[in-house]
């Protein structure tokens, strides 16, 4: 305990540091008071008078008791705020009392140190973050994206995956965010395709014929995995959003199963047929050919399409195409197999699309499917497939060019 006296005699001192400890105290015993009224308001009367103080070390000393608790005195934390640089920093930063209507006109003046201090507070509303974001400086924008605690709102991050899309740090922080909506995500994952295409160490590695086809392949891939994401989540705008932008098409649509993304397809035809998605879910699973059909035909797909879609689906219910590259592999080959037969080897025009599309999964699946089968069969032929170690360890000198 510090007597009353005593506690007079360090108020008063000619020393900074000896008031300092006077106004640190006096906010201590402020913000753990249990006794009379009377004696609340002299504590409270006492830290007004060390506002005046001309020691920035005593107001910073003051602030420090007072910084975190929810309990200080708003006036107070009020004129804190408005102090020398390096104690506004700190209640800017740290002090719970401070609310959105304190801050966001402050926001639209601070200089850079002020604004990184605002955006490490521990609580961020989307509104405040909102005016952080609108000062436009690359640096603080970053740190807030890649604070994942602090909810941005879906307006906000689709207006910034359009605004900073083309800068790599940017892309980056944004596609790391889960609260990122599908349609922001999606652009996203576009300009990266681009940024990959004009890479040169890119198009260096790859021929552009078979870079064009991976990239390809991986924007479908993309778009596709972000559909399932949503379907999961019972959100249909996404869907309804590629449709009326023209980017469901037959390639799309035969990706979505392949790749064992059967939600995302489901949607797609629901939308498309406007049919219940239930409905839709039931026909799949257990559907006859004719009610798939009828199905894909209120899709308005051509008679080549629905046909081809309706044998991939028979297949589909009987394999693992999500997680077995065996099985997509041997789905994909059957199904070439039977346009290549049902057609004579010539394929009708509006089935082209379709068929290239499956002779590329045709050879990146048969690929994915040998690495798999080797691996596991190197695992179970170890041994009697090691090789001896030679007995002449003698290495052979060669002549020199």
């Amino acid at each position: 305990m510090v007597a009353y006296q005593e506690f007079v005699s360090l108020s008063q001192s000619l020393v900074s540091e000896e008031r300092g400890s006077a106004a640190h105290l006096s906010a201590l015993a402020y913000l753990n008071h249990f006794g009379p009224a009377d004696e609340h308001a002299a504590l409270y009367a006492a830290l007004i008078g060390f506002l005046d103080d001309p020691s920035v070390k005593v107001r910073a000393a003051l602030a420090y008791g007072l910084l975190h608790s929810g309990e200080a005195p708003r006036p107070i934390m009020l004129a804190l705020l408005h102090d020398s640089a390096i104690i506004a920093r700190a209640v800017i930063q740290y002090s719970p009392v401070l609310i959105d209507a304190d801050l966001i006109g402050l926001v639209k003046t601070l200089d850079l140190s002020m604004l990184i201090a605002v955006g490490q507070r521990t609580v961020l509303s989307p509104r405040l973050a909102g005016a952080i974001v609108a000062r436009g400086q690359g640096a603080v924008t970053l740190r807030l994206l890649r604070r994942l605690d602090v909810a941005l709102g879906d307006v906000l991050l689709t207006e910034l995956s359009h605004s900073l899309a083309d800068k790599a740090e940017m892309r980056g922080a944004l596609l790391a965010r889960r609260d990122l909506p599908a349609a922001a995500r999606l652009h996203l994952v576009q300009k990266v395709t681009e940024a990959l295409r004009g890479a040169r160490i890119v198009k260096g590695a790859l021929a552009p014929e078979r870079l064009g086809r991976l990239l390809r392949d991986s924007s479908d891939t993309a778009l596709s995995a972000i559909g399932e994401r949503e379907a999961v989540q019972a959100k249909a705008g996404y869907v309804s959003d590629l449709i009326g932008s023209d980017k469901v098409n037959t390639r799309v649509l035969l990706h979505a199963v392949v790749t064992g993304h059967v939600m995302f397809f489901a949607d797609c035809l629901a939308e498309l047929a406007q049919t219940p998605r239930g409905k839709v879910f039931t026909l799949l699973e257990s559907g006859s050919r004719a009610a798939l059909n009828a199905l894909f035909i209120r899709c308005g797909l051509g008679e080549g399409v629905r046909n081809l879609l309706a044998r991939l689906v028979l297949h589909a219910r009987t394999s693992d195409l999500a997680d077995d590259a065996g099985a997509r592999h041997f789905v994909v080959t059957a199904l070439t197999e039977e346009l290549i037969a049902e057609h004579d080897g010539v394929i009708p025009e509006d089935l082209e699309e379709a068929f290239a599309y499956l002779s590329e999964q045709n050879i990146v699946l048969a690929r994915k499917a040998a690495r798999g089968v080797m691996a596991a069969f190197a695992m179970e032929a170890a041994a009697p497939m090691a090789l001896p170690s030679p007995k002449d360890e003698r290495r052979l000198a060669l002549p020199a060019a």
